[in-house]
């Protein structure tokens, strides 16, 4: 028996995405293309905002701290789930477990709160353009930053303790592709009250707090945009927003859908679906949405290739 949560169980098996033999190495490769594409497509973006002194700005600063998040919260996930496509029983200790549960929960939490960041950063470029400069500073960025990131700490570790609470005591198949709380509390052989409890009020907090952040600060923004009397100005205005509204619909859809709800009415197939798209679908499209919309990164990235061509010659 386990010390601390007094738990028969010492290693879980995730059941992982489908039981499907047809379907393993196309998904394998499928998500391993995905992977690859995003620690790539993220890296690239951090490295590029570094090394391109004109992106030196809050909203890129803010930017590269979102691909960071992206990639490290993938990266927890991904690489477990690429292995129950190649080995009959993915096994993962029950240490191994809540370790991934914390981490994974501290990076979806930050980005939640990020992205809402990343919407204030827009409001006051948009709405207060001569105070940007005060408003944005580096050192607000950097308060802002680290506000985002203990949101995410603490939100973490109060989920985290409460399900080292749980007992589990027989079943051992968590019927996911990673350690996510709902499929974890249904494994639960004590009373799981308190975890759902928490478990909501968490969520809410943290889905509608950055929620009504961004919804706030585009009504703003939309409003400060149509008084713009230039189409070319409206234009721009529009799609320095755009990218970053697809990939809040993206997100919080998903989330929502999947942690607004209690245990007993989350469907399991559903829940994976949905997961997969904040989970792996989302940290994919960030940089792929941010390139291909974005002139500033556009520019940049030509500029660092010229420069390699040019020195290659």
């Amino acid at each position: 028996m386990a010390k601390g949560n007094h738990s028969t169980v010492t290693d879980f098996i995730l059941a992982g995405l489908t039981d499907k033999p047809e379907l393993q190495l196309p998904l394998f490769l499928l998500f391993l293309g995905i992977y690859v594409f995003t620690v790539v497509g993220n890296l690239g973006m951090i490295i590029l905002i570094r090394l391109s002194s004109h992106l030196h700005t809050p909203m890129y600063y803010l930017l590269s701290s979102l691909s960071f998040i992206d990639m490290s919260y993938s990266t927890v996930i991904t690489p477990k789930m690429l292995v129950n496509f190649v080995m009959e029983k993915n096994v993962i200790s029950f240490p191994e477990c809540m370790t991934q549960l914390y981490f994974f929960l501290f990076f979806v939490i930050s980005e939640c709160h990020m992205l809402a960041a990343m919407a204030y950063d827009r409001y006051a470029a948009i709405c207060n353009p001569l105070l940007y400069n005060i408003t944005m500073s580096s050192q607000v960025c950097c308060w802002m930053v680290a506000v985002v990131y203990s949101m995410g700490l603490v939100g973490a570790t109060a989920r985290t303790v409460c399900m080292l609470r749980v007992d589990f005591c027989k079943a051992d198949v968590i019927n996911h592709y990673f350690c996510d709380l709902f499929p974890l509390l249904e494994l639960s052989c004590s009373s799981t009250f308190i975890n759902e409890v928490v478990l909501l009020c968490l969520s809410a907090f943290n889905i509608f707090l950055p929620t009504l952040t961004i919804l706030t600060s585009y009504i703003f923004i939309i409003a400060s945009i149509l008084r713009i009397r230039s189409a070319a100005g409206r234009s721009k205005a529009f799609s320095t927003c755009s990218s970053h509204i697809s990939a809040v619909a993206v997100f919080f859809g998903s989330l929502a859908f999947m942690y607004l709800q209690p245990a007993s009415v989350n469907s399991v197939p559903q829940g994976k679906v949905s997961s997969v798209f904040y989970t792996i679908i989302v940290p994919m499209l960030n940089p792929l949405i941010c390139s291909l919309r974005n002139k500033d990164v556009n520019i940049a990235f030509k500029k660092v290739f010229d420069n390699r061509s040019v020195l290659l010659n």
